[in-house]
């Protein structure tokens, strides 16, 4: 048994909680915010049997995708050219835990 925990960009969030919801894999949704940019996550919990997890991966991968977005320039001592920029943002983080024991009550 596995504990995969997703961190997904929000705008990506419904895309993977559909095609999961579709793939029978039941999950818990956690609203959450990202410490770099403080943009709005959603973090799933996912409790899977360990041949199961390759496929879940699967789908969030091909339902969250990276993309280009404009975010203000983060204000550096010395640095006189601030302004709009682009940044890589979207995807997911994905951690897979052993699990030692579940009980679901």
């Amino acid at each position: 048994m596995k504990m995969i925990t997703a961190i997904i960009n929000r705008k990506d969030a419904n895309a993977v909680c559909t095609a999961l919801t579709d793939a029978k894999v039941a999950f818990t949704k956690v609203a959450s915010s990202g410490g770099f940019l403080k943009t709005g996550n959603e973090t799933l919990l996912i409790g899977a049997d360990d041949e199961r997890v390759k496929e879940i991966i699967s789908i969030i991968r091909e339902n969250s995708a990276k993309r280009m977005e404009p975010t203000a320039d983060m204000v550096i001592p010395g640095n006189e050219n601030f302004g709009l920029k682009e940044v890589l943002v979207g995807g997911a983080t994905v951690f897979v835990s052993e699990v030692s024991y579940y009980e679901k009550m």
